[in-house]
Parts: C-alpha cells; structure tokens; sequence
C-alpha cells in the first residue's frame, strides 16, 4: 500500500519489494495549518445586569454586533462578572479546482473553534495570569487530498473530520511592565512562532504554519490541529524587541505510524517520552511598545522583523538509504533507513508596511516575506520554504475593514528525496520523476461584511504539484498545474 511521507517520519521504510508501489506517494500528506485568528468578544454590559428582552433580541442591532449572538442571552455578562471570556467562530468554505489534479470538482470544509479565557485579576484578584482553553470541530473533506495532491495545501483549516481539544495553558506576567510572560501547558506553535501578520489574511495552508516543519517534523509539529506539552518565556528587554523562546514535547503523538490525527483523535493524548523541540525566536518591532509622535509629524511605517530557529531531538530516517549503506530501492536492502540524530532549521520573517494614504490613514500597502531553511537533506522531506505577499487594507473608499491580497509560497524537496525517486525508478522501470520545487499563487480579498461576517472570494494557481510526482489517476505522467477557486465565510458568534 502507498504511504505519504508524513507517515514515514518515524517508522521503518517499507520493504523493497513496496517501494514500486510506493512509487507515486512520494509527496507530503496534508500539511498542517493556521486556523484563522479569532478574537474574543466582549459582553455588551459590563455592569452585570441582565438587558435581554427575549430570545431573539441579539436581532435588533446585528449590523452592529460584535459577534452574531450579540450577548448571548446575557451568558457573556453572567460570565464576565468571573473573569471570563468566551469566543465561538465557525469557518465554512468551498474550494474546487477548475483545471489539474488527480481529478476536478469541489469540496466543502468547515472549522468550529470555541475558546474560553479567564482573567485571574478578574476572578479573583491574582494579577497577570490568563487561563486559556479551546476546542475545535473539523467538518467536510480535504480538497488538497481528494484532488489537488499538492505538498503545499490549498486550506489552513483542512484536517481530519473530528471533535478535538486544541490548547489548554496558564500563562503568567511578571516584572515592571509586564516584561516577561511564561507560558506553560498544551500549545499550538503557529500562534507565537514563525508569523507573519500580514500573511494571515490568506486562505492558503502555508501562510500560517510553513511548509518546511509540517514536512519535517514528527507528526507534523505542534501546530494546528495538533498541539504539545510545554513551556514558552516571553521577554521584552528593552520596547522593540522581544524574545520568545520554548522547549516542548518533540512530537505532538505517541504513535508516528499513520495518520497523526488519527493517532490523536480527541487531542488529549499527551505524550512526554519522544523527546524535545526546542524553539527561539528574536522579535523587532518599530514603532515600539509606547512610542510617541511628536506634533506635525506623520506616523511612522510599521515593521516587525523575526529571526528564529529549533531543533528536535528525536532520530530521523534518511531518506535514501539504508542502515547498511545501500539505495532503500535496492533489492539488497532490507527496508529498514540509516538513521539521523536530531533535525533543526533556521528562519526569518519581515512584516513591512510601505505605504500610507495621508488623506485616509486606514489605506495602506504592507508586504510580508517568511523564509526557512535546512541543510540536512539526507533527512528531510523538503529543505527550503519561502512566502511572500502584498496586502492592502482599506482598498476602497468606506470599506475600512477590507483587504486586498496578493502572495505567493514557494517549497523545494531535497536533494536526497529527488535521489531516492531516481533509485526507485531504475530499480523498478516505473515512471517516477525525481521531486524538484512546488510553487502557488493566490489572489484574495477580504470583505468585512458586519463586525462578526467576513467574505472571501479566494483564487490560486499552483505550477508542478507535488513537486511533480505521477498523477494517481494516470501514472504514466506527472499531475498537472491547477487552478483552484473557491470562497470562504468567517461568522463569529
């Protein structure tokens, strides 16, 4: 039976007499993704009285809500007299691709995330400690794995159909101004590490979590829908700079054979035992925390600069050889890959805006570029990830909250992988291409309906999928390019 890559890390290669069958499923599974961010709302009535005038009374100023429930029957009052805050939002798309892929059509996937925050000043006056938790419900299918089979997934929400607790951590402040923050408990990696603000607005996978460690690392990483044990400090030294530094479960499942989702069907499987991940990150912001503008003169441009880096300790199989030195295609091999001690990359992010309207402060231009690379070929998947993008905010008159976005991703597969592709197909005369580079461009705007529903017409077009692996429905060629449209829906309740 064919196995993805993504079920590879960990496991014993498959015996040689496999690899011919194994021969087209040289590509990424699904990568893992961002969601998009959610904000938490805030009860209508802070004073603690009840002003609910029957059930459908959130009716009366939906234009103007924060969120589609407004109050919540008075549950968001009732529960901010503790300290707590609750979210809901529901992400509903449908994407189809007109041209390419192992097949053409649509799919439908859907994303419920539930979040609920308790200030501890709040409940019961213990200063500076955030308690958070949330859940997620993952509906529809995966267009990337019924269709596309691209490396790069076309969808930061696509995931295995289930019901799954997501983060569950304490964060606690500490020092004059609030300057360092520890985090401990189960984490999501993409909302701290590796982001760009201004990549978020797109709908594709890889502005979110990137490319390089959903392919690396073991089950994918901690990211979206997955998540690991650890801790996370956060210092602000001086106000432009932060650091954010962290060690966590080197593996957000037990059991690295199969699907990792599946291994951890309800995410409360906490594994402690597979090593550890280790993650830094140096933060530059400008203008910083509190600065000021001096009368006459006009606002700076915003920039945020990232530099980053981790290392996983777990063991990593090669992907071309065999403990014993030879071709895993060979058929004196015996199935089982020369095993690797550790895995790490480094990384670099800028958000820069580059362009203010003085007549309408909200217009602006910002551009964004995220770039990750690693020099152990020999075990890894893919060794270079690079996005980039244009975004503009308030793109026409009065729409204050819209976004026009244009951004691109780019990812190679290593010199080692395309190698072995080679092995395969002189070992076993079949078509197997060697993997070279997989690149997508996507187009999207975001149209602020109400505060609580957002629109977004979405259009990509992705050139070599998979990185040019042979099409599963004719194997005697490789998948061809694809053009993806579709639209997405944001609702918070």
């Amino acid at each position: 039976m064919a196995l993805g890559r993504r079920e590879k890390r960990g496991r014993r290669a498959a015996a040689p007499w496999l690899l011919a069958g194994a021969a087209a499923a040289l590509m990424a599974a699904p990568a893992l993704a961002a969601p998009p961010p959610i904000s938490m709302p805030v009860a209508s009535d802070q004073t603690g009285t009840d002003t609910t005038e029957g059930p459908f009374d959130f009716l009366k100023d939906w234009k103007r809500n924060g969120g589609l429930l407004g109050d919540m029957w008075g549950l968001r009052t009732a529960l901010s007299r503790y300290g707590i805050s609750l979210a809901v939002e529901e992400t509903s798309e449908d994407l189809g691709n007109l041209t390419g892929g192992s097949k053409r059509g649509f799919d439908y996937d859907g994303l419920t995330q539930a979040v609920l925050q308790l200030n501890t000043q709040q409940a019961f006056g213990w200063y500076g400690g955030t308690f958070n938790v949330s859940a997620l419900q993952v509906h529809g299918r995966s267009l990337s794995a019924d269709n596309l089979q691209t490396l790069q997934t076309a969808s930061g929400i696509e995931a295995d159909p289930s019901t799954r607790l997501w983060e569950l951590w304490y964060d606690q402040k500490f020092l004059d101004e609030d300057r360092l923050d520890i985090k401990i408990g189960q984490q999501s990696l993409d909302q701290e590490y590796m982001v760009s603000s201004n990549a978020l607005y797109f709908i594709n996978t890889m502005f979110g979590w990137p490319m390089l460690p959903s392919a690396d690392l073991p089950g994918g990483g901690p990211a979206y829908p997955l998540s690991a044990l650890g801790v996370r400090a956060r210092w602000r030294p001086i106000n432009p700079v932060t650091i954010l530094a962290g060690v966590y479960s080197s593996s957000p499942v037990e059991n690295q054979s199969g699907d990792p989702q599946l291994a951890n069907p309800s995410g409360t499987s906490f594994p402690l035992n597979r090593g550890v991940l280790a993650i830094a990150e140096v933060q530059y912001a400008y203008p910083a925390l509190g600065g000021m503008v001096s009368p006459g003169e006009s606002q700076p441009l915003a920039r945020t600069y990232r530099l980053g880096a981790w290392y996983d300790s777990e063991d990593f199989a090669d992907e071309r050889y065999g403990a014993g030195g030879e071709p895993l295609a060979s058929p004196a091999s015996n199935g089982l890959p020369l095993q690797h001690h550790g895995d790490f990359a480094i990384y670099a992010v800028a958000d820069q805006m580059v362009w203010r309207s003085t007549h309408d402060p909200n217009r602006s231009i910002s551009v964004f570029t995220r770039l990750m690379g690693t020099p152990l070929a020999d075990r890894n998947l893919i060794d270079f990830s690079l996005n980039a993008g244009v975004v503009m905010h308030d793109p026409f008159t009065y729409r204050t909250d819209d976004t026009l976005d244009v951004g691109m991703g780019y990812t190679h597969v290593s010199s080692q992988v395309a190698a072995a592709d080679r092995d395969i197909a002189l070992a076993t005369g079949s078509f197997n291409p060697p993997q070279s580079g997989e690149t997508y461009l996507e187009a999207t705007y975001q149209y602020q309906v109400t505060p609580w529903l957002q629109l977004q017409p979405d259009v990509q077009y992705v050139f070599n999928p998979g990185g040019g692996v042979p099409n599963p429905s004719d194997p005697t060629q490789r998948v061809k390019n694809e053009l993806v449209v579709g639209a997405r829906t944001n609702i918070l309740f």
